[in-house]
C-alpha cells in the first residue's frame, strides 16, 4: 500500500523538522515547507495528498493558500493549523474549503489521528467498495445525484454542484441515514472523529454552506432543525446499489 504523501507548511524550522520526523514514524512519507514559493514546489512535483498549513507565514496568509489549493488541486485535503484564540481564521478556512483545524499549540498524536481521519473519509464508502471489487452505490433526492465514488453532486437541472470535502462527506452522513436527527455532538465524532467543543462551530458553518449550495436555505425542504436535537434529513433518498445509470435524470 501506498504511504499518504504529507506536506507540512510552517516557517518554524523546527516545528517543521519535528513534525517531519513524528509523521514518518506514523507510517506517512513527509515533505517540508517553509513558505508559499516552497509550498507551490512541492504540490507542483509531487503527488501530495494532504497539506499541514500553518495559517502565519511569512510571505502570504495561509487562508490564501489554501483557497489556491482547493482552486487549483481539489482533491488534495488541508489541515490548518491556527492560534488558539483565531475563531475568524478557523471560519474562513472552513469556508474556503479546508477540511479540518488544529489549534496551535498542538499535541502532534492529535495531528496525526486528524490527518487518518480526513483521508480515511477522502476515500470513504466509495474506496470501501472498490477495495471489495463492489460498485458504490448512487443516491437520488429531490432531483439532485450524488456519486460517491466521484465525489460529485448534480442538481435537478444537470449542473454540478461544487462541493468541499467537508460539505461533501457531511451530505453523504445525511445521506446514510435519512430521517435521523443527528446532534451536533454525533456530526463533529462523524465528521472530524472528535467530540464537539461548546463554542466550535464548524458543524453549524459546515451546514449553513450545505443548504445554501442546496438552494435549502430558508426552505428546509431537505433539511430540517430539530430544536434541542441537531440536524434531520427530511427528504426520501432513493439508492442504487448496483450503481445504476449515473446519466438518468
Amino acid at each position: 500500500m501506498t504511504q499518504p504523501n504529507i506536506l507540512v507548511v510552517d516557517d518554524d524550522p523546527e516545528i517543521c523538522r519535528l513534525l517531519g520526523k513524528y509523521l514518518e514514524g506514523q507510517g506517512f512519507r513527509c515533505q517540508l515547507a517553509a513558505n508559499r514559493r516552497q509550498c507551490q514546489q512541492r504540490l507542483a512535483d509531487s503527488r501530495v495528498d494532504l497539506v499541514v498549513l500553518d495559517v502565519m507565514l511569512p510571505d502570504a496568509s495561509g487562508l490564501d493558500i489554501c483557497r489556491q489549493i482547493k482552486d487549483e488541486k481539489p482533491e488534495v485535503a488541508v489541515i490548518l493549523l491556527t492560534a488558539l484564540k483565531e475563531d475568524v481564521d478557523r471560519i474562513i478556512g472552513l469556508e474556503l474549503g479546508a477540511d479540518d483545524y488544529l489549534g496551535k499549540p498542538f499535541n502532534p498524536r492529535e495531528l496525526a489521528a486528524r490527518i487518518r481521519a480526513v483521508l480515511r473519509r477522502g476515500g470513504g464508502a466509495a474506496a470501501a467498495a472498490t477495495r471489495e471489487g463492489e460498485t458504490a452505490p448512487i443516491y437520488r433526492f429531490e432531483g439532485f445525484v450524488a456519486v460517491p465514488e466521484r465525489r460529485s453532486l448534480t442538481g435537478p437541472d444537470g449542473a454540478d454542484v461544487p462541493l468541499t470535502g467537508a460539505e461533501f462527506d457531511l451530505l453523504m452522513i445525511f445521506l446514510d441515514r435519512p430521517g435521523r436527527v443527528l446532534s451536533r455532538e454525533i456530526l463533529m465524532d462523524l465528521l472530524h472523529g472528535r467530540s464537539v467543543d461548546p463554542f466550535d462551530r464548524s458543524i453549524d458553518v459546515t451546514m449553513s454552506r450545505l443548504r445554501r449550495k442546496l438552494n435549502d436555505n430558508g426552505v428546509f425542504r431537505l433539511f430540517k432543525t430539530v430544536r434541542n436535537g441537531g440536524y434531520q434529513f427530511a427528504a426520501r433518498v432513493d439508492r442504487d446499489e448496483d450503481g445504476g445509470d449515473e446519466a438518468r435524470p
